[in-house]
């Protein structure tokens, strides 16, 4: 994306004007503007005009237009945003609060005007603004008959194509027309491959499946470049790898970038970057629940005790209408990187953007385990001036102004009611990982998958 001018006032209030120019813009564009901006853009209008004879001619007319916007749509399949709204300047062809809609494409200049640009904003425009952010991942997830082509990018995995090839099963006597369906369908890959991967800018290929599937994969594709002279794939033969995955779904390209061996070829995506992430917060609720918050509750309660290590949040939060909730997030990040965490925000176009976004949507890893205070029974309210607050101690958290060894029989039903909230805590959350997985592995028939150069909603 290209940053063409960029005005900002003291108080946030400002204007940038951008120009997207990969289908990955689109989605920071899309993360960019709100319900109330003002977007200023141009459009096309039919207008009619009334001839000296009375006849009266249409013509479609480019004008300017700034509306405040009230709706916007996000069609992920031709990477086109749509907004809608009420025009807010004066224009020869278009009256003062006439209500219009402004399509933002690729390679169209537009101006995003904000009363306030907050930190997740000006953030965000950094990040799609960075020349060095490029697709340079390409996986294939494959098992017999299915298969899908993606491109891995920083923010987003785009779903390329979606192969499915009707293969009998191999049986005695009959085992050509199973071998000839084979045959298609990694011609199919090959073509596919030849169509969307552009080598040039592509690093690494993972070719991924269970069984044997994606060896005879590779060793398909290099018979096919042979075969037609495609010298971009056979040069950049060292660049499939293959790797185990337990479907041909897309939900099980997490499992392959969550495998170590990838790590050197994709740790310097984000994508790597978040699924490392999200795995070590479920081994941390595995082993120490007391380490590991979810919810935006008891995720605000540890960072009131600088407890947040490194903080997990999804950009669909960031995303809502409602300003009071937006807001809450944006302090909630700010606060945490004040307090000296690592905040991480996760595309909701990434699986582990999805997972994520099961579990509330904001998670962290702490520094030391906590424990959280419950509210004390009727009478056991601790005395006037007594504080409430935890401090990190070397077997955990203690309260401030506990000096006796030897706790009430208070104290040990209050940290019973902890224990026992606690252990609820960890396998609800168990429960949803697994219903997440389970979810998953449901639901790859779904219609997202059937459109080539689709956006994965669930990855």
């Amino acid at each position: 994306m290209k940053l063409v001018f960029k005005k900002l006032e003291k108080d946030g209030k400002g204007t940038i004007t951008l120009v997207p120019k990969e289908a990955e813009d689109m989605w920071h564009v899309y993360n960019l503007i709100q319900v109330g901006d003002l977007v200023r853009a141009f459009t096309f209008r039919n207008v009619k005009t009334t001839g000296p004879t009375g006849s009266v001619k249409s013509e479609k007319v480019k004008i300017v237009l700034t509306i405040q916007v009230s709706q916007i749509d996000f069609d992920t399949k031709s990477s086109q945003i749509r907004i809608a709204g009420k025009n807010r300047e004066q224009n020869k062809f278009v009256q003062l609060g006439a209500h219009h809609t402004i399509e933002l494409a690729l390679h169209r200049k537009f101006t995003i005007e904000k009363e306030r640009w907050d930190a997740m904003h000006l953030e965000r425009v950094d990040m799609a603004t960075d020349p060095s952010k490029s697709a340079d991942l390409a996986a294939v997830v494959l098992q017999e008959g299915i298969a899908h082509i993606c491109l891995i990018t920083s923010y987003t995995t785009l779903i390329r194509q979606k192969i499915s090839v009707a293969v009998p099963r191999k049986r005695a006597g009959s085992g050509s027309r199973h071998g000839k369906a084979l045959d298609k369908f990694y011609e199919a890959i090959y073509d596919g491959i030849e169509r969307h991967v552009d080598f040039s800018i592509v690093k690494a290929v993972l070719i991924a499946s269970p069984a044997f599937y994606k060896d005879d994969c590779i060793r398909k594709i290099m018979q096919h470049a042979a075969k037609r002279g495609n010298k971009a794939i056979l040069e950049s033969k060292n660049k499939f790898i293959p790797r185990h995955a337990s479907s041909g779904y897309i939900q099980a390209l997490r499992e392959v970038l969550a495998d170590p061996e990838c790590s050197e070829l994709i740790k310097s995506t984000k994508a790597f970057d978040e699924v490392e992430s999200l795995e070590r917060f479920f081994e941390m609720m595995n082993k120490n629940p007391d380490q590991a918050f979810y919810g935006f509750d008891d995720v605000v309660k540890a960072n009131e005790a600088k407890a947040i290590h490194e903080l997990l949040v999804t950009d669909t939060l960031f995303r809502s209408d409602d300003i009071a909730t937006r807001r809450k997030y944006v302090d909630l990040v700010e606060s945490a990187k004040d307090n000296g965490a690592l905040v991480k925000v996760f595309s909701s176009l990434h699986v582990s953007g999805q997972q994520l976004d099961q579990l509330t949507g904001v998670a962290a890893l702490l520094r030391f385990p906590y424990i959280l205070e419950e509210e004390e029974d009727e009478g056991e309210s601790p005395t006037h001036g007594q504080s409430a607050m935890m401090t990190p101690t070397k077997d955990g958290i203690k309260r401030n102004g506990d000096t006796d060894r030897k706790a009430s029989s208070s104290t040990k039903k209050s940290g019973s009611r902890r224990k026992t909230k606690k252990k609820g805590k960890l396998a609800s959350a168990k429960k949803k990982a697994a219903a997440v997985e389970l979810k998953a592995e449901k639901d790859t028939d779904e219609d997202d998958f059937e459109h080539d150069g689709a956006f994965l909603g669930d990855f």
